[in-house]
């Protein structure tokens, strides 16, 4: 029956969501989607500090399995024992600082910055539950967090409580991918994997373990930060799917070097200020430029507290001045967000197939079997600078989501301060009626019709685009990009098994705006 109405003509209509006439926090739980699994592993860099806060704050659409400290190059905790360490070409090498072989490097003694956010989420906890029902409670993200494979980095010689977490959980029953990500190094990871290889590899069950982790697990690094990807986990693990993302919004260091005009608003000292900074128990975790912290005390890679110094004096100072100096209270980075942005339930369905893409870019290939880029050989400190200062994203058709993003994240920062449902803003919603993917052929045109819908009851402007996706390089062609209907025509050039991304996007009038999107997948038969 499907088929033969498409084959007439296909008419996909999103259902009006009538919320006028029920509690506004019931509109929060209709739209709620399937939410992705997802493990986090992340060392004390300020951009994983930073990072963590935006994350937590989406805890309403992730299933959050682990909070794991874990070590790189750039942090190792040392195992207590006075154990000197040195691999050559580490940070600690490269910077020619003379400080290895070393007892620890750039970790604190009480390190907690992961304790330090869940404790600030359970501060704001009631007012966050205000304003969407599906913030976990504190006590469920506290039993997440464990220590990983801290002691030195790129050492995965022994299980860890963090290891042993993520060893259980890629091998429980539950349906649908594991996500896993590396903020820092993969030691901790890869500890978890070689614990199953020794398990298993020997026996009847090995080829059948070996083929659900396959399945299941999907590495999500921001780099090889400790080499444990290039000499085990990728060497042995071949067909673990391993997502690197592209063309996305820079949320790392030095974004602000070459924003565009329309990003660099969202970066500045006084954008900063109003919309994270002096927001709550949150805004005063969140790092920026010239805020007087330093994580780890007389770390000299660390200089980013400071303000009122130039490059050339805090290098007289003794300092490794890797980051050109910024504006005081400006973005300073969340260099790990890339690996879980398109997690973010936002209708974009982004976490489904790496190619996809979302809030935190897309991958260019089908599937990512290429080398995981790393830190290894990124030279001296006057090296990383100037590859900062070059730094750019190149778009090529790909939207630019930063400041959907940014709008999405202060306002959920704003939820945390916010006592009462109407004291902020909410963002719209959108709900297909029918499948999110059909099938059409060359030359079809389908019909389209959206209906939407706002919590706060904003007027809500409707736009259509097609989003790029590698299975197909042409261009559909809408009869109107605004509005609530449109027709797109596909390409007579489409080809059998190719598919087409349609976006509807729905922005409210709020302040600051708010975008939701509903994906329809289009499978050219």
């Amino acid at each position: 029956m499907i088929s033969s109405f498409i084959k007439s003509s296909v008419f996909v209509s999103f259902l009006l969501i009538l919320v006028a006439s029920f509690q506004p926090i019931l509109a929060q739980t209709a739209l709620s989607p399937t939410k992705p699994r997802i493990i986090i592993t992340a060392d004390p860099e300020l951009d994983d500090n930073n990072s963590l806060i935006r994350l937590i704050l989406y805890a309403t659409d992730l299933e959050i399995e682990g909070l794991i400290y874990a070590s790189s190059q750039f942090h190792w905790k040392g195992d207590g024992q006075g154990t000197e360490w040195f691999v050559p070409g580490r940070e600690y090498d490269r910077f020619g600082m003379g400080a290895c072989p070393c007892t620890s490097w750039r970790w604190a003694e009480d390190e907690r910055f992961i304790h330090d956010i869940v404790e600030a989420y359970e501060k704001v906890y009631p007012n966050l539950k205000t304003h969407h029902p599906d913030y976990p409670a504190p006590a469920h993200l506290k039993s997440k967090i464990r220590y990983g494979n801290i002691e030195f980095d790129g050492d995965y010689g022994q299980d860890t409580p963090g290891s042993d977490l993520i060893r259980e959980l890629i091998l429980d029953d539950k349906s649908g991918p594991l996500f896993i990500t590396a903020w820092g190094g993969g030691s901790t990871i890869a500890r978890a994997l070689k614990s199953i290889q020794d398990e298993f590899e020997f026996t009847t069950q090995w080829t059948s373990t070996r083929d659900k982790i396959n399945r299941k697990v999907i590495l999500l690094p921001s780099g090889d930060q400790d080499d444990t990807f290039a000499t085990y986990i990728r060497p042995t693990w071949p067909d673990i799917e391993i997502r690197q993302f592209s063309q996305g919004p820079n949320y790392g260091y030095g974004a602000q070097l070459r924003a565009t005009p329309e990003n660099a608003p969202y970066l500045t000292s006084q954008w900063m200020k109003e919309n994270i900074s002096d927001r709550g128990p949150f805004g005063k975790l969140y790092r920026v430029w010239g805020d007087g912290k330093q994580m780890v005390k007389d770390d000299k890679v660390d200089y980013f507290g400071f303000s009122g110094y130039t490059d050339e004096e805090l290098k007289a100072m003794g300092y490794f001045v890797w980051m050109p100096v910024q504006e005081k209270g400006s973005w300073l980075g969340e260099g790990d967000n890339h690996t879980f942005m398109n997690m973010v339930g936002n209708g974009l369905r982004a976490f489904e197939k790496g190619y996809f893409g979302g809030w935190g870019g897309r991958e260019l290939t089908m599937r990512s079997q290429g080398d995981v880029t790393g830190f290894a050989t990124q030279g001296t400190a006057d090296d990383m600078a100037q590859m900062l200062g070059s730094r750019t994203v190149t778009q090529e058709g790909f939207p630019n989501f930063f400041p959907q993003a940014q709008h999405d994240f202060a306002e959920r920062l704003k939820w945390s301060i916010t006592p009462r449902f109407e004291g902020a803003n909410h963002a719209p919603q959108v709900r297909l009626e029918g499948p999110l993917t059909l099938m059409a052929s060359p030359g079809q045109k389908v019909k389209l019709h959206a209906w939407t819908s706002d919590p706060d009851g904003d007027a809500v402007s409707v736009s259509w685009f097609q989003l790029p996706v590698v299975t197909f390089g042409g261009e559909v062609t809408f009869s109107q990009k605004t509005g609530s209907k449109t027709e797109v025509a596909i390409p007579e050039n489409a080809q059998t098994g190719q598919q087409i991304h349609v976006v509807l996007q729905a922005t409210d009038q709020g302040s600051p705006s708010l975008t939701s999107y509903q994906r329809l997948v289009i499978q050219i038969r």
